[in-house]
């Protein structure tokens, strides 16, 4: 029977999700993360999301939240997500695909800033170029990976890897909780 396969992909994602929680590490990075968005956002800075792909959706996931409402009525929250088709098509016609988010920030980051890395091999060279220029511009970097966390994971303040599996859509799965829960964060410290 088909219905199998649903089954199947509940008891992955379930297995996945206990992996995560059970390192009690995620916690401690998680709630880092959380602060130094807390403590940008507090100072007036913005919080720049990117990834490519299901990434992308959940970057700009990320920055609707924030801007718009998650569960408490607050004030609107300076996020964007870098997914402009014009931008991306431009700067990936001038300067390459590697490149479309890294041209964004060094476009409109700014110190204090942070950006928010979502890759869930830590290895999309557009994206390691984009953590890369946020440093440069003294930006701090959050970052969502997974497998071995990749570059990216080297050049991160706080990075948050989602459990090893065969297929990236387990990844997402935490990648999408893991923002959920960073969100309810900074309304419950932003209000």
């Amino acid at each position: 029977m088909m219905k199998e396969i649903f089954i199947q992909d509940f008891n992955e994602a379930a297995k996945t999700l206990e992996a995560f929680m059970s390192d009690s590490s995620n916690w401690d990075t998680m709630e880092k993360a959380g602060m130094i968005m807390v403590n940008a956002l507090r100072e007036g800075k913005k919080i720049i999301s990117c990834g490519n792909g299901g990434s992308m959706c959940d970057a700009m996931h990320f920055a609707e939240e924030l801007t718009g409402k998650f569960r408490d009525e607050r004030k609107a929250l300076a996020a964007i997500a870098i997914s402009d088709a014009s931008h991306i098509t431009c700067a990936a016609n001038d300067y390459g695909f590697e490149n479309i988010f890294a041209r964004y920030i060094e476009a409109l980051g700014n110190s204090g800033d942070v950006l928010l890395a979502i890759s869930t091999s830590g290895s999309s060279t557009n994206i390691v170029n984009a953590a890369q220029t946020a440093l440069n511009k003294n930006m701090q970097i959050i970052a969502l990976t997974g497998k071995d966390g990749g570059k990216l994971a080297t050049l991160a303040h706080a990075e948050i890897r989602a459990p090893h599996t065969k297929f990236s859509d387990r990844c997402q799965e935490i990648h999408i909780k893991i923002i959920h829960s960073l969100i309810h964060f900074i309304e419950e410290h932003i209000r």
